[in-house]
């Protein structure tokens, strides 16, 4: 993998757009990334988020309670943002700044951690996110990466 630039993390938002989003391609992204995850026994959980709600949920062996308390802070962070945390914290790591230190942020609701990725539609309108916590940032934010990925495959073979 590149070494991760802001320039890049944009790059990879533009070219993981989705033609199509509905709550079955959310079941599939989240299937997705679950068998991933199983397969190389990866202790993570997985959230698809959209329209207002959680829409896929999986928490696998050797996670804990907090990888949910993280996957909400970096989905809130997409939310806000309209970009990955990864990106967001990057920004704020070139800039010297650190998210801890926003004032108007508060820090139990927002985090600027890798491994929460935009959904985004072929406009580039924020849907939701996806979210994996139980890696280290980079292997978090790749993780949810591949997966939006395989979703947008499918989506150009089926139409």
């Amino acid at each position: 993998m590149d070494a991760l630039s802001p320039a890049l993390l944009l790059q990879q938002e533009t070219e993981s757009r989705l033609a199509h989003f509905d709550f079955s391609t959310a079941w599939a992204l989240g299937r997705h990334l679950h068998d991933r995850a199983a397969e190389r026994g990866a202790p993570v959980a997985i959230e698809v988020y959209a329209f207002g709600q959680v829409l896929f949920l999986s928490a696998l062996p050797g996670s804990v309670p907090d990888n949910l308390e993280w996957m909400r802070r970096k989905r809130n962070t997409v939310l806000r943002y309209g970009h990955s945390s990864m990106y967001v914290g990057m920004l704020n790591q070139q800039r010297g700044e650190a998210m801890a230190q926003y004032a108007f942020l508060s820090q139990s609701d927002y985090t600027d951690h890798g491994g929460s990725f935009p959904l985004l539609n072929s406009s580039g309108a924020v849907l939701g996110a996806v979210s994996i916590s139980g890696l280290p940032s980079e292997e978090d934010h790749a993780l949810a990466l591949w997966g939006i990925q395989q979703v947008g495959r499918q989506g150009a073979n089926s139409q």
